[in-house]
């Protein structure tokens, strides 16, 4: 009897564990106890295949997509108030590139999402360091600290006046925070904080970039189906 491919109906041989056409991943069934027993372990196989990432290959699509997209991120970037964008659809992208590279008929979740841990890493650290650089050189090295602390003062000034009409504290505790955020230290703080945490928020969306990357793509049917 003749073995045909669910999805592309070409035909298979019986000792493949993915349709040569296609990819799909086979699952055969015999009235030979023998075989029958050997089928559970052949399909575990697979599934162990796909959950398992094969991390040089993977470090290179991920750096490859982490670049760019720690460009656009970093707080040098025009287009870094769409980073949150910019992370998944790299992390998403690293997955495809990766299962293209390995020639695989599909990936697990939980390696996507491992995927886009790494380029998130990247990128994030990449995004984090360029901010935070910029902001060193635009204050030391091209002689903008007035600037700089006339919009941090600004924006003190803006958020203070937003804690007092909606009663987040009393005067006095507002007053001393004001006076701390317009610290030299107090800047270097909120600021240091702020870019961490958008590094950190970045990260989180390049996993779950990651994830929806490997769900995109070919998933196996499940056994007995």
């Amino acid at each position: 009897m003749e073995v045909i491919c669910q999805r592309c109906h070409r035909p298979v041989q019986g000792e493949d564990c993915y349709c040569p056409a296609c990819g799909l991943p086979q699952l055969f069934y015999s009235a030979d106890e023998t075989q029958a027993q050997s089928q559970p372990e052949r399909w575990n196989e697979a599934v162990r295949d796909a959950g398992t990432v094969a991390w040089k290959p993977a470090l290179r699509v991920a750096l490859l997509l982490a670049v760019p997209a720690g460009l656009l991120c970093s707080g040098v970037s025009s287009a870094s108030r769409l980073g949150l964008f910019w992370m998944s659809a790299a992390a998403a992208w690293a997955v495809v590139l990766y299962v293209r590279g390995q020639q695989a008929p599909w990936i697990t979740i939980g390696a996507g999402a491992r995927i886009g841990l790494v380029t998130g890493i990247m990128a994030g650290w990449l995004a984090f360091g360029l901010s935070g650089g910029s902001l060193f050189v635009r204050r030391f090295f091209l002689h903008r600290g007035a600037q700089i602390d006339g919009d941090w003062r600004a924006q003190v000034e803006a958020t203070q006046q937003l804690a007092t009409q909606v009663g987040a504290g009393d005067a006095a505790q507002i007053q001393a925070q004001r006076i701390l955020m317009l610290t030299p230290w107090g800047h270097a703080g909120f600021e240091g904080f702020g870019i961490a945490f958008s590094a950190f928020f970045l990260l989180f969306f390049a996993v779950a970039g990651g994830a929806v990357g490997a769900r995109l793509l070919v998933r196996p049917p499940r056994p007995g189906v």
